[in-house]
């Protein structure tokens, strides 16, 4: 086997990151980069593709270097990524016709709104597991093709290509040699039939998609071709992709029925296991591909919360009150639990389970003798609130987590993570590498390169850094979920 490293590439919401491993997933080296946020008018949210690209190659040599590395030093590449954010670019020139549209983009609701009108949005969440909603590719894409000029005749020529990030990222680095995707990124597109495991003619036809526009559907670790020199200096085969939120569930070892897991990134996103059964939700969550291995699938059951870490960026950046997210932290410990001011993070519409994209934010309960203090706390909270509303609809559907495994840049404030074990009821548990996106790459890489060989051999390399266990009485913990709940309706549109 050639090469001693793994390289493990996380293009997310806000930044990128590369991650160097050797052979027993210990981390030899990493860098992270930011790149700017676009918000071209209220409600829509877009970035730069050259800006993504170039933070992605900025880091992986940055990786490399660090890790003291070449090309050769480096077995495979493993990626994971932002999930929906939308790219179509020219097949000849890679130019991308546009800005990606970032899953957080809510420009497409009247068109979604339309849809559901249609009374086509039964077919859609039998179809793939999701809802009618902006957050999803389809409409993105639709958005692309009728809103910037020629771009529609350009698709139907065969002369351009979508892609999710994974799938952009992949397109440059095989130098446009390969156009494919991986399972779970396609379940998250309106597009793909989560039953068939193919595109649907039906659902292409609903979005007026071209075929031709689309990339190749894989297995999340299987054979993606070779990244050729453009920020590597040599080949190395890209072995593994997932979308970020699989990328995690893999990296916490959430392969058995019902096992849960986290993350606390720029949202918040609860995936559930749920085997071979595609489960339908009754309570607006999303059925899903949590991930496809050796040509068998696993199903999973997903809530997710637009807004999580970004509402700490916001705390740090608009209102100015705290100048770093870990402050947040000490703040909370020395205000402890605020009942009476309520922050709802509503910048991007709600999530699941309320899907309402009209919603906004607002703080509520504000009185004279309220400070900056309180609003961090109840920031906080409010996160912890949401991830509440997600496990409890999971409840629900049938799937009871006994515990829940987290991750994510939020998790290592301890305060928040205690208080989320109280409003949940349950255990949580904190694992010892806490960036579990892309350590799942990299996993997905060691599968197919035969390093670990089953998913019992991962799961025996977890391991458990902390345990929150609930200590809230039960009669505080209803009376805030109460106060939350009449937060969320006062917003609701």
């Amino acid at each position: 086997m050639k090469g001693r490293y793994l390289l493990a590439i996380d293009q997310g919401t806000s930044s990128s990151r590369a991650v160097i491993y050797d052979h027993q997933a210990n981390v030899v080296a990493s860098a992270q980069q930011e790149f700017a946020q676009i918000y071209p008018r209220p409600g829509w949210v877009e970035h730069d593709p050259d800006a993504i690209w170039e933070s992605v190659t900025a880091v992986t040599e940055g990786a490399m270097q660090k890790a003291t590395a070449v090309a050769a030093d480096v077995s495979a590449i493993g990626i994971t990524n932002q999930r929906e954010t939308t790219v179509i670019w020219d097949r000849n020139t890679g130019e991308c016709v546009y800005n990606a549209i970032v899953w957080q983009d809510r420009r497409t609701a009247e068109h979604c709104q339309k849809l559901r009108e249609d009374g086509l949005e039964a077919m859609v969440m039998q179809k793939t597991g999701l809802r009618l909603d902006p957050y999803f590719s389809g409409t993105k894409i639709a958005w692309i093709l009728d809103n910037v000029d020629g771009v529609r005749q350009r698709a139907e020529n065969g002369d351009l290509a979508f892609g999710t990030i994974d799938s952009f990222l992949l397109w440059r680095l095989s130098g446009g040699r390969v156009h494919a995707t991986d399972a779970t990124n396609a379940s998250r597109t309106l597009l793909f039939n989560l039953h068939t495991q193919d595109w649907d003619d039906e659902l292409l036809e609903m979005l007026s998609v071209p075929r031709q526009l689309l990339p190749d559907v894989r297995d999340c670790a299987t054979d993606f071709g070779l990244a050729k020199d453009a920020c590597l200096g040599g080949d190395v085969p890209v072995y593994g992709i997932a979308g970020d939120q699989q990328a995690a569930l893999i990296g916490q070892a959430g392969f058995d029925y019902g096992m849960t897991k986290c993350t606390f990134g720029t949202g918040c996103f609860v995936v559930a296991n749920t085997g071979e059964a595609a489960l339908h939700s009754d309570n607006q969550l999303l059925t899903t591909v949590a991930m496809r291995i050796d040509d068998q699938v696993t199903y999973g059951l997903e809530g997710s919360v637009f807004v999580a870490g970004s509402a700490m960026q916001w705390l740090r950046d608009e209102l100015g009150i705290i100048k770093t997210a870990p402050e947040s932290e000490a703040i909370a410990a020395l205000t402890g639990v605020v009942e009476d001011v309520r922050v709802v993070p509503a910048f991007a519409g709600l999530g699941a389970p309320y899907w309402d994209p009209d919603a906004r934010g607002a703080i509520l309960g504000l009185t004279r003798g309220s400070g900056s203090d309180q609003i961090v706390t109840a920031t906080l909270q409010s996160v912890a609130y949401q991830t509440h509303d997600l496990v409890d609809a999971m409840s629900e559907d049938g799937i009871k987590p006994s515990v829940i495994r987290v991750d994510g840049g939020m998790v290592a404030n301890a305060w928040f993570l205690q208080f989320l074990a109280d409003i949940l009821g349950i255990p949580v548990e904190r694992p010892t590498n806490v960036e579990s996106t892309v350590l799942g790459a990299a996993y997905l890489a060691a599968y197919q390169l035969g390093l670990v060989d089953s998913v019992d051999k991962i799961s025996s390399l977890w391991q458990r850094d902390a345990l929150f266990e609930p200590a809230m009485a039960a009669g505080q913990r209803e009376r805030l979920l109460e106060g939350w709940r009449d937060a969320v309706n006062r917003v609701r549109s």
